[in-house]
């Protein structure tokens, strides 16, 4: 719990002038309010009942001084709470997208993406309102019950047991009720993930969906997870609901017991009907003081829920960081990889014993069938995951000593599943270079055959994409992607199945504007066609995670069995339609 809180008070950063300034407003506040009563039992007991009016007027004046007074309080604390809670909460959210940038492909797996995205939206609304509510409510009710019970008293201490009595018996039934609807609410949050990961998933498959006419049982799926939250939420508002009635029965009782025993106490002449009426207004304060530590147990028990999840995320230490001592020097693209093996967290290895040595400028296709964990070894150049066994070299350098930020941008990887973002063509390709000038861009895009299409669009390179690239073929998508990675000039690039929705003409094109263009870039292309990868300088076969062979087209077609299976299933059909479009 205490480094939780230490976490989450560290993102107040420069909104602690307000954070400290909103309960010391609140105090002012109260103190004005608590005043009050005291003063009107003096305008009943000196001023009316003594038909003292000068004394009436002249309390009067102090009682609006002191309401005015904790009204400008109560303003100004009001805003700066306002201020301060929004200003932590856009902290929050900023440290948690930052903090999630960082993390490796290992770290972000433990975490669900519908659980990031609830994690930054609804928690951290959660906890904005139980800041806010801590700074205000949470100081405001102990005080105001402290000070009316202390001021009740000294007006007079055998009726204030009325007080004591009622605090002793509320205090542990809302503690109780408090403690039973806290684990409820962990669950809600849960719950939260699953409707978030369906509304998710569905949106961004919404085109399978249609195609598949699978709305019905989308429709259910969402609907049960739905239900999941209405059922927790109905549990654990059921046990809080109880705070209400529990504390009016509370307040009601003690207004009969103080009218009972303080009309006694009048008749008696050891109580003044002052007294007795500034002892309502107490007995109000208290009550409802103790309404506003019910709501804020409530509205704690819902944030804690949310603020262990969102500390989780926070102290969620990256795996994969610079070394303190990194070499920010890349010689070359040349790449070794020593006898390595390598496991995602502590399952079963998925490559093992791979051990090859690239030259910088070589083209190295790879070969492999699903599974084969061709993704995972490319993955390891780039130092996206750590190996287990053995080492990965760039440049004859372990990658593991490189700052990380230098080796990715000098290692380009274009995926099978590329992803553009909303913006402009040119917006899209600056990603590879934000300083790229526009010929840069529509260079990069003639090596990778988009050129050819950006400018048959009506608004050419400032055509703007949707989210997803959902306004373009896959096949532009990739193109626009590899361009993208060009403008890295970087001196590894990695093609990781990343032309498979292009036609054999165009990926021919682009393999040969590479050679031409860029023949010192070490390329390393992932390809199911092997027509994709048999002009490569060397081709490596995968299987089952493990170096089947590594040599050239010809002599792995002489060689090696695998291999020749491969070419023989995908040219004795008489190849792709328009494969003789490709190289003269």
């Amino acid at each position: 719990m205490g480094k939780m809180l230490k976490t989450l008070a560290a993102q107040i950063r420069q909104y602690r002038k307000a954070t400290i300034a909103t309960p010391l407003l609140t105090l002012l506040e109260v103190v004005m309010e608590v005043l009050i009563p005291m003063v009107m039992a003096s305008i009943i007991d000196d001023g009316i009942e003594k038909g003292d009016m000068g004394h009436v007027f002249l309390c009067g004046g102090i009682m609006l001084v002191m309401a005015a007074m904790s009204l400008f309080f109560g303003i100004l604390g009001g805003r700066t709470a306002a201020y301060a809670s929004s200003g932590f909460a856009c902290n929050l959210r900023d440290s948690l997208f930052t903090h999630i940038q960082e993390f490796s492909f290992h770290n972000i797996d433990r975490f669900s993406t519908a659980g990031l995205v609830t994690r930054l939206t609804t928690d951290v609304t959660n906890i904005q309102n139980a800041f806010q509510m801590v700074m205000r409510i949470c100081v405001r009710a102990p005080i105001m019950l402290v000070s009316s019970l202390v001021l009740a008293i000294i007006i007079n201490p055998k009726v204030s047991l009325v007080f004591v009595v009622a605090i002793l018996v509320l205090a542990p039934i809302l503690f109780a009720i408090c403690r039973r609807a806290m684990p409820l609410f962990d669950k809600v949050f849960d719950r939260y993930d699953e409707l978030n990961a369906s509304v998710q998933e569905n949106i961004s498959g919404i085109r399978v969906v249609k195609a598949f006419v699978r709305e019905e049982h989308e429709n259910g799926k969402f609907t049960k997870a739905a239900d999941k939250i209405y059922e927790m939420f109905v549990k654990a508002e059921s046990t809080v609901v109880l705070n209400n009635p529990v504390m009016m029965f509370v307040v009601y009782t003690c207004i009969l017991a103080l009218s009972w025993i303080g009309a006694k106490m009048i008749v008696a002449g050891s109580l003044t009907t002052g007294e007795l009426t500034s002892l309502f207004a107490y007995v109000f304060s208290v009550l409802m003081s103790l309404m506003m530590l019910s709501m804020i147990f409530v509205m704690l028990t819902l944030s804690l829920a949310s603020a262990r999840r969102i500390a989780e995320v926070l102290e969620e230490e990256p795996d994969l960081v610079s070394p303190e001592h990194a070499d920010f020097d890349i010689p070359d693209g040349s790449v070794d990889f020593e006898q390595v093996s390598f496991a995602y967290g502590k399952g079963k290895p998925v490559l093992t014993d791979i051990d090859f040595h690239v030259k910088a400028g070589e083209t190295i296709g790879i070969l492999g069938g699903t599974g084969s964990a061709k993704s995972s070894l490319v993955n390891l150049i780039s130092r996206l995951y750590d190996v287990q066994t053995g080492c990965v070299k760039v440049g004859g350098k372990d990658v593991r000593g490189y700052d990380l930020e230098t080796l990715r941008n000098e290692v380009s990887v274009v995926l099978q599943k590329n992803v553009l973002f909303s913006g402009t063509i040119l917006e899209n390709l600056r990603w590879g270079d934000k300083e790229a000038t526009e010929e840069e861009c529509i260079r990069a895009c003639k090596m990778a055959c988009a050129d050819e299409f950006i400018t048959q669009l009506p608004e050419g390179y400032n055509t703007y994409i949707e989210q997803g690239g959902t306004n373009v073929s896959g096949g532009q998508k990739q193109r626009i992607c590899i361009a993208r990675a060009l403008l890295k000039k970087p001196k590894i690039l990695i093609l990781d199945d990343s032309t498979s929705a292009v036609d054999t003409a165009t990926d021919a094109r682009i393999r040969r504007a590479f050679r031409e263009e860029i023949p010192g870039t070490t390329k390393f292309i992932i390809a199911q066609r092997i027509s994709s990868i048999q002009d490569a300088d060397r081709i490596l076969v995968l299987e089952d995670g493990r170096i089947d062979a590594f040599d050239t087209h010809e002599n792995l077609l002489a060689n090696n069995e695998i291999y020749r299976d491969v070419y023989n299933s995908q040219t004795q059909g008489g190849g792709d339609f328009d494969e003789n479009g490709g190289e003269a």
